[in-house]
């Protein structure tokens, strides 16, 4: 993905939600179901996009991706919180909420 597709998919929403994972790590797999709720719960609200490390590496160094899952939560364009590994899912959700 190049980097200015990225800055638009930041900037889509007021509130934008980004997991940077991979399909082969298990704690990405864990949150996976968590992840799929918030975008359903959130729909409308706050974007919601994952992104493949494997298929995107260049995109994860980028943003300074050195572990999985990686979450990051832009307002505005702006990177306001930042979580690598697992995290509840409500906790997850709620803290997206917090910058709604």
């Amino acid at each position: 993905m190049k980097t200015d597709t990225y800055h638009d998919i930041i900037n889509s929403s007021p509130v934008v939600l980004v997991e940077f994972f991979a399909s082969w790590c298990p704690h990405c797999q864990k949150m996976m179901p968590a992840v799929a709720r918030a975008k359903e719960l959130l729909a409308g609200k706050a974007g919601v996009y994952t992104f493949d490390i494997d298929e995107n590496q260049a995109l994860a160094d980028a943003n300074g991706v050195k572990s999985i899952p990686t979450f990051l939560i832009y307002n505005n364009g702006e990177t306001v919180w930042r979580h690598t590994g697992e995290i509840d899912g409500e906790a997850l959700l709620s803290k997206v909420e917090s910058y709604l």
